[in-house]
């Protein structure tokens, strides 16, 4: 194996659900469809690489600031559903059941990993909400010890404002990731959700 094809292999093993067998797997496959697989790839990949950008009001990552779901005008402004990461927003807005926009804090509070309020995009969340205009607030945490905490520390944070503050439904597994769960969870834990304690 030459050396650009073990860095290629090196590199696709890196990714997430990917091992060193896959990554194999995968390399052999785009070797073998040159024009139909590995050229569009390339060209997606290059694509996305020159134009990737984090939103400047959500967090969302795009190839256009604001991204696509905080300048779509059909979105309802006045709900606002807050997720730990990017995925999970992916995750809810691919199942198209919550029609608002959405605030990622880019991880969650945790003692252990040294993660502290300061450390998140709790006070853009804040200032968002402080402009006025939200009318509810969704906490749409990973049903872990660490996304339960953020949860509660967001929701006395914005106690002062006048905003109905709600979570999603427990039927979630306890320790799941949003990024993992199918539409049927999702959308139950949605409709099921209710207001923080």
């Amino acid at each position: 194996m030459s050396p650009e094809i073990d860095a290629l292999t090196q590199a696709l093993a890196r990714l997430p659900g990917l091992g060193p067998r896959s990554a194999r797997r995968a390399v052999l496959h785009l070797l073998k469809k040159r024009e139909t697989a590995l050229a569009p790839l390339l060209d997606a990949l290059a694509a996305v690489a020159d134009r990737l950008t984090r939103c400047h009001v959500c967090g969302n990552v795009d190839t256009s600031d604001p991204c696509a779901i905080c300048a779509d005008p059909r979105r309802d402004a006045r709900a606002l559903c807050v997720v730990e990461e990017v995925a999970d927003l992916w995750a809810l807005d691919r199942a198209r059941l919550f029609p608002g926009r959405y605030h990622v804090l880019g991880g969650r509070l945790s003692a252990l990993e040294g993660v502290r309020p300061e450390d998140l995009s709790i006070d853009a969340l804040v200032r968002r909400i402080e402009g006025g205009g939200v009318d509810e607030v969704v906490l749409a945490m990973n049903a872990t010890l660490e996304g339960q905490t953020t949860a509660h520390y967001i929701a006395d944070r914005i106690e002062r404002f006048p905003v109905r503050v709600t979570q999603l439904a427990h039927g979630l597994p306890v320790g799941g990731e949003l990024d993992y769960l199918d539409e049927g969870t999702l959308a139950q834990a949605l409709r099921a959700r209710r207001p923080v304690a």
